[in-house]
């Protein structure tokens, strides 16, 4: 028996030494990683009822407010971040002439860029850095493996900790390293003190496939704070591909704050058919509204590419909103502006497959993949034809307005026709397509085709995609139109940020 006892007493000795070497491997490894939690974003305590967003370059002069420039970049990985750098550094040689001979940079006329996934960083790199991005961009992330370093962090026992802490999953380690590589820890509010565009990036709620935009019309729906918001955490959210990274978890505060619809909203609530233009910024308003009744705590936001691929959607809603608010009889904060420059720099790639010349099926994962591009690129598409409509529905109902007849009816008369050709917004929309379809060189296109949607490229990769965004922009007939009714010069190197432009 005491044998017995001597074993048994041996064997619960093993197993208690056993237990407290995983006991002090589990609190080394938690203190090695600060027992991680994920970063909760802050709430916000109200929300004025009147609060305008601004969707315009902050100081801007006379010339510069009569026009509206917006630039979407799609998504791609790196190959939708190097694409739209290329059109950056063109646009900063693309210079306006005024009725004076004053020279400005168009790049310096740029009042909002929207970016989705790969092209959020360039994006937010932008906004943050300004001139000083055109130094640095290539070296800090575009020539870089950073899909490799986020695998290389995966798989490093160190941070095994962290991957396993609630909320904390392989976006907030990307996230950590876009810090370390390239954002410097900058916020939003860090963004809003430059003198520079409004930058908004989106990306998709997983739960609803709702469409969530890092800009304060948003936030201020989920009552939350976008200020303190690390720029790092939103690339990764917009930029977070299901499966290969992990959603992003950010808190939604929504009812908290007193944020309520807005005013203008109220005529069409209850009318059984309105507008189209006010029906589609219907469905916008209806869907924030599903977060700011608070019944929803969490969103798990995952690659904004899901939602809206070119980045585009959001700027959809300012002109269907411009629309509803002149249907209401309100005025909009865009009614001074002229002209409007929408670029949309799509980075989508067609690579060629051989799979109707062969009686066998692709196999099941290149079945995944091309199930996952094709919705998504084809509804972009639509998206630019979408804006095209806009585009040519102003056109025609200021041509209407202006012809003498009316006129002299719309003196005498008043009817919903008339109200409707009225109140169409002024500005003259110029849809600008910057793909690699518009790349003059047949040989290229194929190169740039072939390229694939990851965080790594090669060095000639990405100087040939810049090079292609230059000739892809140039050789836009949209573009050329524009030209042809401006006065816009394109020089050879570019001249010195023009005020109120200049940035540090």
């Amino acid at each position: 028996m005491r044998v017995a006892r001597s074993a048994g007493a041996r064997a619960l000795g093993k197993n208690m030494r056993t237990h407290f070497k995983l006991l002090l491997l589990t609190l080394s490894w938690c203190a090695l990683t600060a027992c991680a939690t994920r970063p909760i974003n802050p709430p916000i305590a109200s929300v004025p009822p009147d609060k305008i967003y601004n969707f315009e370059r902050k100081g801007q002069n006379a010339a510069q407010e009569s026009t509206l420039v917006a630039i979407a970049f799609s998504g791609g990985g790196t190959r939708a971040a190097a694409f739209s750098y290329g059109v950056l550094e063109t646009l900063r040689k693309t210079e306006f002439v005024n009725a004076q001979g004053e020279r400005s940079r168009m790049i310096d006329h740029i009042d909002v860029i929207t970016g989705v996934s790969g092209g959020s960083f360039t994006a937010l790199a932008y906004g943050l850095y300004g001139e000083q991005l055109f130094d640095q961009y290539e070296s800090r992330f575009l020539k870089r493996n950073v899909q490799g370093e986020i695998i290389g962090r995966s798989l490093n026992p160190l941070n095994w900790g962290y991957l396993s802490s609630t909320g904390w999953g392989r976006s907030e380690l990307a996230a950590d390293l876009y810090d370390e590589i390239l954002f410097d820890g900058a916020t939003f509010a860090d963004l809003e003190r430059k003198n520079g565009p409004v930058i908004a990036i989106s990306a998709t709620d997983l739960a609803t496939g709702s469409r969530i935009l890092f800009a304060h019309s948003n936030f201020d729906a989920l009552c939350a704070d976008l200020g303190s918001f690390r720029l790092s955490r939103a690339a990764a959210a917009s930029s977070a591909v299901p499966v290969v990274l992990s959603p992003l978890t950010i808190n939604n505060y929504g009812g908290s704050c007193g944020k309520h619809l807005p005013n203008w909203f109220m005529p069409f609530l209850n009318t059984p058919n309105p507008p189209r233009p006010a029906a589609r910024t219907l469905e916008r308003i209806h869907e924030l509204e599903g977060f700011m009744n608070g019944g929803e705590p969490y969103l798990h936001l995952v690659d904004g590419g899901i939602s809206d691929n070119l980045g585009l959607r959001g700027g959809l809603d300012v002109f269907n909103t411009m629309e509803a608010l002149r249907e209401a009889g309100y005025k909009t904060p865009l009614d001074h502006v002229k002209r409007i420059i929408v670029i949309v720099v799509n980075s989508v790639s067609t690579p060629k497959t051989t799979w109707n010349r062969s009686e066998d099926p692709p196999s099941t994962l290149s079945i995944l993949v091309k199930a996952a591009g094709v919705p998504i690129d084809r509804y972009s598409n639509e998206q630019i034809e979408y804006l095209r409509d806009i585009e040519a529905r102003w056109d025609m109902m200021r041509e209407v307005k202006d012809l003498p007849a009316v006129q002299r009816i719309s003196k005498k008369n008043s009817n919903a026709a008339l109200e409707a050709i009225r109140r169409v917004p002024q500005a003259k929309i110029y849809t600008i397509n910057v793909s690699f379809a518009g790349v003059p060189d047949a040989e290229e296109r194929d190169y740039l085709n072939e390229l694939p949607t990851s965080f790594v490229l090669t060095d000639e990769a990405v100087d040939r995609l810049r090079a292609g965004a230059a000739k892809a922009l140039m050789n836009s007939p949209d573009f050329k139109r524009l030209v042809a009714d401006t006065n816009i010069q394109i020089v050879e190197s570019p001249t010195t940020a023009t005020a109120p432009a200049n940035r540090q």
